[in-house]
């Protein structure tokens, strides 16, 4: 019982240093998942309007993918990043038509 109330604060401490490191490694993955998202979207899209039309059926749901994926970046992380500019936007500014445009 003794040994275990001398090793209860070296546990914590161990503890709480892995815990912390942790977490910053997972925030990372999140912004590189969320990040790999979009661009895979734009990706995505821009094959379809290649492919199909501007105005396709394909093109549209693409279109749909991506603001999908833009509105989930937004809500975990409250930024969403614009592959174009290669840059994290802070504001929800996104051109839902952005893709329309020659």
């Amino acid at each position: 019982m003794d040994i275990a109330r001398k090793s209860l604060p070296s546990l914590v401490i161990a503890a709480g240093l892995l815990f912390g490191t942790a977490i910053p490694q997972l925030q990372a993955e999140d912004v590189d998942r969320c990040q790999r998202r979009i661009v895979h979207e734009e990706h995505e899209l821009h094959r379809a309007i290649e492919k199909y039309g501007r105005h396709s059926e394909r093109a549209n749901h693409e279109r749909r993918e991506l603001h999908a994926a833009r509105e989930r970046c937004w809500h975990e992380q409250h930024r969403w990043w614009d592959e174009h500019e290669h840059r994290w936007h802070t504001e929800r500014d996104w051109d839902e038509h952005d893709h329309d445009r020659d």
